[in-house]
């Protein structure tokens, strides 16, 4: 088993595969002012196992199209859905958010948690522009500095990490510069780290490691993983994961 097969096993069982919150969730759900007087066609781009594609089908009289490119998050978001009734809201679709099939304005909201980097914030928002409604919502969350000067420890990490982080000035900045006028920000409480994400998973280290016969593979993805945690304790003050919400011109 390859990094990448040891790092969905171990993320498939969480509800969350990233920084997030149902309260947070829900929060933005209402700074995107939806029209509610009628059925609402809805793409959660990134979707994982599904933490926000089920509160969203939960709480919206909405059409959902589930995307994300490893089957295994889907199958597990099936199995939920159908679990808390929704899954006849939901329909998944196994393919990379860079090579999407949806016809030009297409959706009332496009929703996306923690994976528009898998793109890059620039590309994602560039290219889903075109399957939104005229007026139609942009909700994304993306890693963002909190001030303009870091540790340089925290800044070389993130930059080679992910070199488009940027400050939310900037971020805004790109939105407006392809034709969204932005209506919110808000910054992610701490907990949607720490309790939402990161304890979770340091609970299922141990059963991770003994699936996998503590080989030198999964204990390397494990002290990744724990590496990230010691720097997110450490320095929380000055990154996190904003919350934009835009509407396409």
């Amino acid at each position: 088993m390859n990094d990448f097969q040891l790092l969905i096993d171990l993320h498939r069982p969480a509800k969350r595969q990233g920084p997030g919150g149902d309260a947070e969730t829900r929060r933005a759900l209402e700074l995107a002012g939806l029209d509610h007087s009628r059925r609402l066609k809805i793409a959660d781009i990134g979707c994982g196992t599904g933490a926000s594609t089920i509160l969203l089908a939960r709480e919206l009289d909405a059409d959902i199209t589930a995307v994300d490119f490893l089957p295994e998050f889907l199958d597990e978001l099936q199995s939920r859905a159908h679990a808390q009734g929704v899954a006849d809201r939901i329909t998944t679709l196994n393919r990379s958010m860079d090579d999407l099939p949806f016809a030009a304005a297409e959706f009332d909201l496009i929703w996306s948690e923690g994976a528009i980097y898998n793109m890059g914030f620039t590309a994602g928002v560039a290219a889903w522009k075109r399957f939104l409604q005229p007026g139609g919502t942009l909700v994304v969350s993306e890693i963002t500095w909190f001030t303009a000067e870091r540790p340089p420890e925290i800044q070389s990490h993130w930059e080679q990490e992910y070199p488009e982080i940027d400050v939310a000035s900037a971020k805004i900045g790109i939105l407006e510069r392809h034709g969204y006028r932005p209506e919110a920000y808000f910054v992610l409480p701490a907990h949607c780290w720490l309790e939402h994400y990161y304890r979770p998973m340091e609970q299922r280290f141990a059963e991770f490691l003994q699936r996998h016969g503590r080989s030198d593979q999964a204990r390397a993805v494990v002290a990744a993983e724990k590496h990230e945690i010691a720097l997110y304790e450490k320095y929380r003050d000055f990154y996190g994961y904003g919350v934009y919400v835009a509407k396409k011109m």
